[in-house]
């Protein structure tokens, strides 16, 4: 089985320089540092411009800065750009404040194989251990087996098993569409896939289910959904939801396509290539 031999990183961010910082750091920590990252910033002011040059000086591996004027929450057209900055033939879509283990990279790679997408796992933290990883610099990734399991039983984490077992591939991929657990906030994507279907459709307005829309689209033009749990995980820092007020039109939108098996973007990555011609 042939696996991705580069990969690119593209860390959406908007104005947490803070959780960003814990994210890249973890990023430079990974066993497996045959990687790019691309910093997809949704318009974050200069703070997190600050934050980026700071940590691109003791990068261990190649980081770039895409920006973005604040127009709103525009995370696909993030995407897109970080995409196309990408010099990797597989990409690994990580939001900026959702914290890597060690293998994280080592494990997409693995898990990489051609027609398949590898849709991640998350760990969410509360408020308190997200306090403690920002303020203390604790290293949640690599705390020990009965330190995670104390902070589950405290209700500082939402589940622990997964940190414990490491599934081998085997049984993964699924020939039928299901919704659960689509996050693009941990995803692997071929590049030529992602290409195929003209990348994340920007014309979704507000939050919600344009990563959905994505996996749809890439399921219409024949290309498998892998489940990356228990193999995948990344600690996902507490924050206030974001409003919601497009989300239930966002999934009718979504609803409709994959009746229709709709596979390309309305607005994606071929318009801001035009826009570059």
């Amino acid at each position: 089985m042939r696996h991705a031999q580069t990969i690119s990183v593209v860390i959406t961010t908007y104005n947490r320089p803070d959780a960003l910082e814990a994210v890249v750091r973890a990023c430079f920590m990974q066993n497996d540092k045959n990687f790019e990252i691309i910093i997809a910033d949704d318009g974050s002011t200069a703070n997190t411009r600050a934050c980026i040059e700071r940590l691109a000086q003791g990068s261990p591996v190649p980081v770039h800065h895409v920006w973005q004027p604040d127009q709103g929450f525009r995370a696909a057209m993030a995407r897109n750009r970080g995409t196309l900055a990408a010099t990797g033939d597989y990409i690994v879509f990580l939001d900026g404040d959702c914290i890597p283990q060690r293998d994280f990279i080592a494990r997409h790679r693995a898990l990489s194989e051609p027609g398949c997408l590898v849709s991640g796992s998350r760990i969410l933290l509360d408020e308190a251990l997200t306090r403690r990883v920002l303020d203390e610099g604790v290293d949640v990734a690599v705390a020990p087996l009965a330190t995670r399991i104390g902070w589950r039983l405290r209700g500082h984490m939402n589940k622990v098993l997964q940190l414990a077992v490491r599934w081998p591939d085997l049984g993964r991929t699924t020939k039928k569409f299901s919704w659960r657990r689509i996050k693009s906030c941990n995803l692997g994507v071929w590049k030529s896939d992602l290409e195929r279907v003209n990348g994340f459709d920007e014309s979704f307005t507000g939050w919600g289910h344009e990563d959905s829309d994505l996996v749809v689209r890439l399921f219409h033009s024949g290309v498998l959904r892998k489940d990356g749990a228990f193999a995948t995980e990344v600690f996902h820092l507490w924050h206030r939801e974001a409003q919601r007020d497009q989300e239930s039109s966002n999934r009718r939108t979504v609803l409709e396509r994959a009746a229709a098996k709709v596979t390309q973007a309305t607005v994606g990555l071929r318009e801001h290539a035009d826009e570059a011609a």
